[in-house]
């Protein structure tokens, strides 16, 4: 679907087609390479359009994705947001209320000096992208435009300018921890280590819902389907297991939330 302008794209959102759009943004290929920040987390992306319906369009194409995103209706809005949130990539809107997208541009760099910009304007004058690039902005999309290409455009802006790191999506990673779903393969920084079966299911779903308290329920259900009659001590057991093998000498990553349950996420270092 594309869109040529902000009355158009408000009006469409009203009626009922922002709906409709989202089978169309969200298709992608199973085995489509993920793209992750160097510390393994999701990729962060800064929304910046004073028209809501555009803004919340793109941001839910961009979750999809599996990044974080986060919005700003203005200049000064953008400017807090950055400063907060420190994107790995800026979809900008050239026109916005407060002031123009070349300042908002010129802000941003002074902030965050090697943030990929991509430009979103219903200006398509030669002059104007010139402008653009020239000022610093890294690509250039006008409308009418379609929310696929924004997507693409920005994926690739980011792995052209080593924002993010390439990974296959049957590879999970929790700060310097990573499961190969294909191979089986589990490293933490770098040094093998060896699990069982059933050590390597319980792990992958720590690792799938990262910083997520999982409860003792959950994890017989997914793991051992109850194979166990529902005793919750061999959840214990195997997360002592897990413990030795993957927090042995090393700060923890798998933590314990009494009366709640387990979760895994990065190392504080």
């Amino acid at each position: 679907m594309r869109f040529s302008g902000k009355s158009q794209i408000t009006e469409r959102a009203l009626s009922g087609d922002l709906d409709k759009v989202s089978p169309m943004t969200t298709t992608s290929p199973q085995r489509r390479t993920e793209l992750l920040r160097p510390d393994g987390g999701p990729v962060r992306v800064l929304v910046v359009d004073d028209e809501l319906s555009i803004a919340e369009l793109l941001s839910m194409a961009l979750r999809y994705e599996g990044w974080q995103i986060r919005s700003a209706g203005d200049g000064q809005g953008a400017m807090r947001t950055a400063r907060e949130f420190r994107p790995d990539a800026v979809i900008l809107d050239m026109m916005l209320p407060d002031m123009g997208g070349l300042a908002v541009l010129g802000e941003l760099r002074r902030v965050l000096p090697d943030v990929p910009v991509l430009f979103l304007t219903a200006k398509d004058g030669v002059e104007d992208r010139i402008a653009g690039l020239t000022a610093g902005g890294d690509d250039y999309v006008t409308k009418p435009f379609s929310v696929e290409e924004v997507v693409a455009r920005l994926r690739a802006l980011i792995r052209r300018c080593g924002a993010a790191d390439r990974r296959s999506e049957s590879v999970l990673v929790v700060g310097d921890l990573t499961l190969d779903e294909d191979s089986h393969e589990v490293s933490r920084g770098g040094e093998n280590i060896h699990l069982t079966a059933t050590e390597f299911e319980l792990l992958r779903f720590l690792m799938r819902n990262p910083r997520r308290v999982l409860s003792k329920a959950q994890i017989l259900d997914r793991v051992w389907s109850y194979d166990f009659g529902g005793k919750a001590n061999v959840v214990e057991l195997y997360i002592s297991y897990l413990r030795r093998k993957i927090d042995a000498g090393r700060e923890p990553m798998i933590h314990t939330r009494r009366g709640a349950g387990y979760l895994i996420k990065p190392a504080v270092s």
